[in-house]
């Protein structure tokens, strides 16, 4: 058992003891049902914004079905406390919602032993030639589906067009990342600018590059690979970028999602980021000064014929089996987040590129929305999706990768890129000796 996971199941026994009144409130008990003709649904999420997605499917369901109608009660909760308490209400039994978001890293701790959740291959294996499959593989356990996702994630490259330009870099010359060293040391030459930036304090800079190389941190029987070869190499290029090739620095603040980052990105810090998809709204949100500047491409690639992206972050919505109307549960959810319908408004409101690539050329994707207006590429953003669409590498996931991404955040990339006490060989072997002595 992992460190984190134990200190995961002792506080649940501790929050068992506080938060009965929660559970009992908050979850579907016995005798829930109809009123009316309209069946209460229970949804538990960790992020709010989820919640007025779901309210508008709900409504669009409700117009579609007026002999099935439902009525969503969905709550929020803080993320920790979230996770906590549904283990707690899955082990004991009693206490669960319909329906609840559960966030990848979490999401191997469910999967232990029996899972508590409803199988979902009926609504899933007719359709899934539609879908970025890898998006699918993430929330399963021995063939069964159990969490439907919200987005590919496929990771890309946002360049400042107004940085580049000043250099003279075409973003398009650009197609290995050899090329993209090449273009960085003209953008500092001609800028004093940076390339990029590299997180020492999370993952995305690391995780995405491994994926992209069909690697991994576990492997898909859940072994700990932290420290293969090609993990070693791609930590090492991330090292070299800062350390060797000076077209990188540490990102400001450490991550990026730090108001240090975006503050400076708003400034013209840095000519490109590497980040998934879903992270065009943080630019929306947090750097509105780049506004009509940044383009998004796919990311260089490593090899001749490599991939071009990888599938990142995620939370796969499940329905729980405590439900009292499992059937009704399970074909909102997938009304929800597997019918076209749904997943074109995960793009027009989240902002999410949807695992359905079957409408990523629909009419719909093109209208203009705050995310055409804000980058370069307008309505043709799917465009650059749809070129790597099978260029998406699974990502494994064991009870082990909240341990791994802790170790990653604390230390692995910190001491190889900042402190340099530990090449990155050495970094990545520590940590992976310690991860595989909790086990």
């Amino acid at each position: 058992m992992t460190k984190n996971l134990r200190q995961g199941l002792l506080m649940t026994v501790l929050f068992t003891v506080v938060s009965l009144s929660f559970l009992f409130a908050g979850g579907q008990q016995d005798g829930a049902g109809t009123a009316d003709g309209v069946t209460e649904l229970e949804f538990w999420t960790f992020q709010e914004i989820h919640i007025e997605f779901y309210e508008k499917m709900a409504e669009r369901w409700n117009n579609m079905n007026p002999d099935r109608q439902i009525s969503l009660t969905a709550t929020a909760y803080p993320y920790d406390e979230m996770h906590n308490q549904l283990l707690v209400a899955l082990q004991s039994g009693v206490g669960a919602p319909d329906i609840v978001d559960i966030e990848i890293s979490r999401f191997p701790n469910y999967l232990r032993g029996k899972p508590q959740l409803v199988p979902m291959n009926d609504k899933i294996e007719p359709i899934i030639d539609d879908f970025v499959k890898a998006r699918f593989d993430i929330y399963a356990s021995g063939g069964t589906y159990y969490g439907l996702p919200f987005h590919v994630g496929a990771t890309v490259m946002y360049y400042n067009m107004e940085i580049l330009n000043q250099a003279g870099v075409n973003p398009d010359d650009i197609k290995t990342w050899e090329d993209y060293v090449r273009a960085g040391q003209q953008v500092v030459k001609a800028t004093g600018k940076p390339m990029t930036t590299v997180e020492v304090t999370e993952q995305w800079s690391f995780w995405p590059l491994v994926s992209q190389r069909k690697s991994g941190f576990v492997d898909k029987n859940g072994e700990v690979i932290l420290d293969n070869e090609i993990n070693i190499e791609t930590l090492q290029f991330l090292d070299d970028m800062v350390n060797k090739y000076k077209v990188a620095i540490p990102t400001p603040g450490g991550f990026h999602h730090s108001e240090e980052y975006y503050g400076f990105m708003n400034d013209g810090g840095a000519a490109s980021i590497a980040m998934p998809f879903w992270y065009m709204g943080r630019f929306t949100d947090y750097m509105s000064d780049l506004k009509g500047k940044i383009a998004i491409r796919p990311l260089p690639r490593f090899t001749q014929g490599g991939n071009r992206s990888a599938g990142m972050g995620g939370t796969g919505t499940v329905v729980t089996n405590q439900s009292k109307n499992i059937d009704l549960a399970k074909d909102f959810l997938a009304y929800a987040k597997l019918s076209e319908e749904g997943n074109i408004l995960l793009w027009e409101f989240l902002g999410f590129d949807p695992p359905r690539w079957s409408v990523w050329d629909d009419p719909a994707l093109k209208k203009e929305n705050k995310f055409t207006r804000f980058f370069t590429n307008g309505t043709g953003i799917f465009e650059e999706v749809l070129k790597v669409k099978d260029e998406i590498y699974p990502v494994y996931m064991s009870p082990a990768i909240p341990d791994i991404i802790s170790i990653i955040q604390s230390e692995v990339m910190y001491q190889t890129i900042v402190e340099q006490s530990k090449t990155a060989r050495q970094a990545l072997v520590d940590a992976a000796e310690q991860i595989r002595a909790a086990q």
